[in-house]
């Protein structure tokens, strides 16, 4: 059982923990945004004294703090829609070579399709 199946097992069976990985989600993103509306000042003093590891830093911590909540995002939905494929992706530049804003259509109508599907 590949772990895509088992998160959907597992939140279908315990929905009120999947849930709150959704509250979670929520709750961490705007505790980030109020961090650095309170905490911006400070931040830019710290982040001026070492330029370049400062900055590694930071860009470090907003990937992991994006990728933390795309996560509980992701577990907290992966109760929803049955018999789908774990991983799917839209079409991108595939096929779409020589056509203008072909990458948009293709974008265009997978979000389409990701609306019908969680309706």
């Amino acid at each position: 059982m590949t772990v895509c199946k088992e998160i959907k097992s597992f939140s279908r069976a315990h929905e009120h923990i999947a849930d709150a990985f959704s509250v979670l989600a929520l709750v961490l993103l705007f505790a980030t945004i109020w961090a650095v509306l309170e905490y911006h000042q400070p931040l830019l003093e710290w982040w001026r004294h070492n330029l370049a590891l400062n900055t590694v830093i930071l860009i470090a911590a907003l990937v992991l703090d994006v990728f933390l909540v795309l996560g509980l995002l992701a577990v907290g939905s992966a109760r929803f829609g049955d018999g789908e494929k774990c991983f799917g992706t839209f079409r991108g530049r595939r096929g779409t070579q020589g056509k203008p804003f072909g990458v948009f259509r293709a974008w265009l109508h997978h979000m389409e399709n990701v609306g019908k599907k969680h309706r």
